[in-house]
C-alpha cells in the first residue's frame, strides 16, 4: 500500500509483489495533459515509461504554471504529470530521429499519443505503419473528437468537449453564463479510461498476440459520463430537458450546498430515511414544527414537488449556524454531510494524509517537492512514484544506447540536434 507523505500513523504493510505492470515498456509520445496523465498512471503500475519530446521547448506543458525554481525553469504541471518516466528527446523529422523512434517502438508495449487525427502518419508514426512493425503494438490515440465522424479533423481542448457535452449547460445559475469548471475533466476523465483500455487491450494480447488502435475523443468520454440527463431526455420521450438549478438537484431533494454563517457546506439527505431523520433533527432545534410528521415530504417524489417549501425552510436554519455546528449535528443522526473545503484544508485534511495521497518527491535542483498522489492502492504492492519527471532528453544517451546506436552516432546526433539535451551533452 502507499506510504504516507506525511507524519500521520499509516497501517502499511511491505511490499510482496511486483507492480501489475512490471516489464511492459510504453511509448509517451503525448504533449500537455490526457496523455501524460495516461503515461504517469502506467509508469505508477510499474511500466516503463519513456516520455519522447520535441527538442528545445520540450512538451507544451513544459511552460504551463505554475512555475517554480530560478527563472522559473520547472512547471508544477510538467512535474506532476511525468514523474516516474525516462526523457528522450528527439526530431523526429531528421530520418535518425525517425529511425531511432521506429526501433524503440519495435520493442515497446504500448505507445500513446494525443496529436490531431493523421498528424503522426506523415511522420511514419501511424499505427498503420508502427503495427507493421510491431504487431503486438497496443496503440493508445486521444483527442477532442477522434479518428472517425464530422468532426475528426477539428482541434480542440478539454473545454471544447465540456461545453459541447452538456455537462456545461448543466452547471451554475439558471440566467447566468455557465462558469469553468476549474477541473480539466475531459483530459482527465478520457486519460483514466484510457488506461482503462490499454489495460484490457494488453490482456487480450496474451490471448491473440495482437495489439490494437484504442481510439479515444474527450468528447465521447464526456457524453458517456452523463448518469441521468440522457436517459432522462431519451425516456421521457424528450419532453425533459436537464437544464441549470444553482445550487442544488430538483429531482433529488434534499441535496445540494447551503451557505453556513462562516462558510457553505453539501447535505444529501435525498433518501427517505435520511430525510425523515434531518427533518426531525431541524424542528428539534429551531426548525418549523410538524417538518418531519409531513406526509408530503416522506417520499422522494413529494419532496422534489414541494422542493422551493423546503428548501425556504433548510436554507434559514442552516444559515444562522456555524458549519462545524451543522456538521456536528448531521454526524449525529449519520446524514452525510461535507464543509465545502479550499485546497489548503484539503491538504491538511487527516484522511487525505492518512491515504498518503500527496506524494513528497526529492528532486536534484527544487528540493523536497510535494505533489497529488494517485489513487491506486494494492495490498501487495506501493504505487507511489518517488522518481521526479525527467529533464528534457536526460536519458538520450543510455536509451539511444540501448537501442544499439554506436557511442559515434550518438554523439554525430547530439551534435547535429537530432538528440537535444538541456545543457548539452550529458
Amino acid at each position: 500500500m502507499n506510504p504516507p507523505a506525511s507524519d500521520a500513523q499509516f497501517p502499511a504493510q511491505p511490499p510482496s509483489q511486483p507492480r501489475p505492470l512490471a516489464g511492459i515498456r510504453v511509448i509517451d509520445y503525448s504533449h500537455f495533459l490526457a496523455g501524460p496523465y495516461v503515461g504517469r498512471c502506467l509508469a505508477a503500475l510499474g511500466a516503463e515509461v519513456i516520455k519522447v519530446e520535441r527538442p528545445g521547448t520540450g512538451d507544451a506543458g513544459r511552460q504551463h504554471a505554475w512555475f517554480v525554481g530560478e527563472d522559473d525553469a520547472y512547471s508544477g504541471y510538467f512535474l506532476q504529470l511525468n514523474m516516474g518516466k525516462q526523457g528522450l528527446s528527439v526530431n523526429t523529422k531528421d530520418p535518425r530521429g525517425k529511425a531511432l523512434i521506429q526501433r524503440l517502438v519495435d520493442g515497446a508495449d504500448v505507445f500513446i499519443e494525443n496529436y490531431r487525427p493523421g498528424a503522426l502518419d506523415k511522420l511514419g508514426l501511424g499505427y498503420a505503419e508502427l503495427s507493421q512493425r510491431n504487431p503486438g503494438l497496443v496503440y493508445c490515440s486521444i483527442s477532442a473528437y477522434g479518428h472517425t465522424g464530422p468532426d475528426a479533423h477539428r482541434a480542440g481542448f478539454g473545454l471544447i468537449a465540456e461545453a459541447k457535452s452538456g455537462i456545461m449547460q448543466m452547471v451554475g445559475t439558471p440566467s447566468e453564463p455557465p462558469p469553468l469548471l476549474r477541473i480539466s475533466l475531459g483530459d482527465m476523465y478520457t486519460g483514466i479510461h484510457a488506461v482503462a483500455a490499454i489495460n484490457a487491450a494488453l490482456l487480450g494480447r496474451t490471448r491473440t498476440g495482437q495489439g490494437q488502435h484504442i481510439d479515444m475523443a474527450l468528447y465521447d468520454t464526456l457524453v458517456s459520463m452523463h448518469e441521468y440527463a440522457v436517459q432522462c431526455y431519451t425516456l421521457s420521450g424528450g419532453q425533459v430537458l436537464p437544464e441549470q438549478t444553482g445550487h442544488d438537484m430538483p429531482a433529488s431533494t434534499l441535496y445540494g450546498v447551503f451557505r453556513a454563517a462562516d462558510g457553505d457546506l453539501v447535505i444529501a439527505a435525498q433518501v427517505d430515511d435520511a430525510w425523515r431523520r434531518f427533518a426531525a433533527l431541524v424542528e428539534a432545534h429551531g426548525g418549523p414544527a410538524g417538518l418531519g410528521a409531513d406526509a408530503r415530504f416522506h417520499q422522494l417524489t413529494g419532496r422534489n414537488a414541494h422542493r422551493l417549501e423546503i428548501l425556504a425552510v433548510v436554507r434559514p436554519w442552516v444559515a444562522a449556524r456555524r458549519v462545524a455546528d451543522v456538521l456536528a449535528l448531521l454526524d449525529g443522526i449519520d446524514v452525510p454531510a461535507a464543509k465545502v473545503q479550499r485546497i489548503d484544508e484539503v491538504l491538511a485534511d487527516p484522511q487525505i494524509q492518512a491515504r498518503g495521497m500527496v506524494v513528497e518527491q526529492d528532486h536534484p535542483v527544487l528540493g523536497k517537492i510535494r505533489l497529488p498522489n494517485l489513487p491506486f492502492r494494492f495490498s501487495g504492492c506501493d504505487t507511489t512514484i518517488r522518481e521526479v519527471a525527467p529533464e528534457l532528453g536526460q536519458h538520450n544517451t543510455q536509451i539511444a544506447a540501448a537501442l544499439g546506436f554506436s557511442a559515434e552516432e550518438i554523439a554525430a546526433m547530439q551534435a547535429d540536434g537530432v538528440l537535444y539535451t538541456k545543457g548539452g551533452t550529458p
